[in-house]
């Protein structure tokens, strides 16, 4: 992992650097934003950025965001440092809080947390065992590979699986997302462009492909790039060379190449979506990922080891699944895979209240007020012991009352609405108003909580401040 370091901290800093750097982080350090700027600009990326909570942490980001730097960001302070601080710093745009001096626990946490460099693939299902033995073996080379798989099979993951079992570990791994990123702004973000080449190059800017020189060059769901964009990637596998956004001459870059879809690229060739001579340079060797439905040995396995994860991340005890919470994630479909089981059990986490995690816990995604009622037991009694029985049946979009038999449950005479709305809150109040942090960690896009904020605000909840990241 690359950490980039800006301030000193009277030294702090440095203590923090060498725990970084024991755990594996390569570090750069500079004692200006600006200059820190410079060094991201030329190519000398970073997976993660701390800073002196004394610098204007607003500033960078904005700037980061604005050059569309995606690098996550992590305050640093004394720990005499003011409270109110720390919390300005998470508003602005920090991802975490770190206080010096540092404790080397935290440190960890932190680098793998923010940069999201845990590479393990947990497993041992036949199916899964065949696709690691695969990859273990065309790792070593500088084939180009296609990995392809369902939403959420974890193809990021095996394509930093394989760059660590290369010849190329020692090297960068950058990854770009295709898919997120318009046409018109791709190119760049790709090769790179001069100081003036379009409206807002504010700076020459060196791309992703000689950022990964030395290394490797991810490109996350390739399917999606436009066909335009598709001839100059093939242009620059070919000849090992790319030409930046209003340069005049060719740079030479070594990457290895390896991509991922999750579409079927074949139907995409035929309808004329993607470029066959392109596809065929990519896909030299194809790791197909199964889905979590033809891996089903690894559901329990994957369950328990996201359940320590979370566990841990938000400072609760780790608690161990009932049979019944197994058997009911293991008989869902999983449409959104081990991404969906992630989320899923992260949100067991927050949800347990018991000693165990059990299926009370386990709220699967798109489960409807009334299954979610049924899956903790709830049976609703005869019509007649209800004093207001002849009223009306609730419509679907009243809420369905869930209840648990155990005492003391945490959904005892509660809504399904009244605890998703908690949870939001209660989500968003511990990272203190931060919404992209909070949506990542609920497992709902940015969208989706900002349209429940102005409901639960409108129907008068108070809903923790936004800051500058709002």
């Amino acid at each position: 992992m690359r950490l980039l370091v800006i301030g000193t901290l009277e030294g702090h800093m440095t203590t923090a650097v060498q725990i970084a750097m024991k755990r594996g982080a390569k570090v750069a350090t500079t004692d200006a934003i600006g200059e820190a700027l410079g060094n991201l600009r030329s190519g000398q990326g970073a997976d993660l950025i701390m800073i002196d909570v004394r610098m204007n942490v607003a500033s960078l980001v904005e700037h980061l965001e604005s050059e569309r730097i995606h690098v996550p960001v992590v305050a640093c302070g004394l720990e005499g440092t003011d409270a109110t601080t720390a919390a300005n710093a998470i508003r602005d745009g920090a991802q975490e809080y770190i206080p010096l001096p540092p404790d080397a626990d935290l440190i960890a946490a932190v680098l793998e947390a923010a940069a999201q460099e845990d590479n393990a693939i947990i497993h041992r299902d036949p199916a899964m065992k065949a696709v690691i033995g695969l990859a273990d073996q065309i790792a070593p080379s500088d084939a180009s590979v296609l990995v392809t798989g369902e939403s959420g099979t974890g193809k990021e993951v095996m394509a930093r699986y394989l760059h660590t079992k290369s010849r190329r570990a020692a090297g960068p791994f950058v990854a770009i997302n295709c898919a997120a990123i318009p046409e018109n702004l791709l190119e760049s973000e790709l090769f790179g462009h001069e100081k003036g080449a379009f409206s807002g190059a504010v700076a020459k800017r060196v791309g992703k492909f000689e950022e990964a020189n030395g290394g490797t060059l991810l490109l996350d769901e390739i399917s999606e790039m436009d066909l335009r964009l598709q001839a100059k990637l093939l242009r620059a596998i070919q000849e090992r060379e790319i030409d930046r956004v209003g340069g005049n001459k060719p740079v030479k870059v070594d990457v290895r190449i390896l991509a991922t879809s999750n579409r079927h690229m074949e139907e995409y060739i035929k309808e004329g979506k993607f470029r066959e001579d392109l596809y065929f340079r990519l896909n030299v060797v194809n790791i197909q990922l199964p889905s979590l439905r033809e891996r089903p040995m690894d559901i329990a396995l994957l369950s328990q080891f996201f359940a320590k994860k979370y566990a841990e991340l938000n400072a609760v005890d780790e608690k161990p699944m009932t049979l019944e919470a197994i058997a009911k994630l293991e008989s869902y479909h999983w449409q959104g895979n081990v991404r969906e089981l992630e989320n899923t059990m992260h949100r067991a986490i927050l949800l347990a209240s018991g000693p165990n995690i059990d299926e009370n816990a386990i709220l699967l995604t798109g489960t409807s007020p009334a299954a979610a009622a049924t899956a903790s037991g709830f049976t609703p009694p005869p019509a007649e012991a209800h004093p207001a029985s002849t009223a009306s049946a609730p419509t679907a979009s009243e809420p369905t009352e869930v209840t648990s038999e155990s005492e003391g449950g945490a959904f005892i005479a509660r809504t399904v609405a009244d605890v998703e709305r908690d949870l939001i809150i209660d989500t968003l109040d511990h990272y203190l108003g931060n919404r992209t942090h909070a949506a990542n960690v609920l497992g709902i896009s940015i969208r989706t909580l900002r349209n429940k904020l102005k409901q639960y605000s409108e129907e008068g909840y108070e809903i923790p401040d936004a800051g500058a990241n709002g």
